[in-house]
């Protein structure tokens, strides 16, 4: 039977699992360990909001939220970061049921909405994400300054 919940400490291992294969995805080395540990963070902190998927007791996928704040609009946003489904899971609606659950947190805390980037070259997010109701905004240009 398939469910989407809030993560808990009980999902870790399953949830590392998963994050590692979401990092091998974008050509970073596998790291269980340090998974677990950046995993363990964000929820005991409460830095992020993490949501699974599952079928049977099995965690087949998750997403991610970052909160930000929008000064001009003076509200929270939330930043979908990671979205990933065990590739033996896709095309069964996970990612769509991932999303919902995303904006029911954005519904539930009044927040502004729901940001989100993906490469150009993602066909599949690149579909997935107007047919949820993300809508393109290619009116700003977006910059990166990175601490080498």
């Amino acid at each position: 039977m398939k469910n989407t919940r809030k993560a808990a400490i009980q999902d870790l291992a399953q949830l590392a699992e998963l994050f590692d294969q979401y990092r091998i995805f974008y050509h970073k080395d596998s790291d269980i360990p340090a998974a677990k540990r950046f995993l363990t963070e964000r929820i005991e902190h409460k830095d992020s909001e993490i949501f699974v998927a599952g079928e049977d007791g099995n965690v087949v996928g998750f997403v991610q939220l970052y909160p930000l704040f929008s000064s001009t609009r003076m509200k929270r946003y939330w930043l979908l970061n990671d979205l990933y489904v065990n590739e033996n899971y896709r095309g069964k609606g996970y990612s769509k049921e991932l999303i919902e659950q995303a904006k029911e947190l954005a519904k539930s805390t009044n927040a502004g909405g729901i940001l989100l980037e993906t490469g150009k070259s993602n066909d599949i997010g690149n579909q997935l994400y107007p047919s949820c109701g993300f809508e393109l905004y290619d009116s700003v240009n977006f910059y990166e300054w990175t601490n080498k």
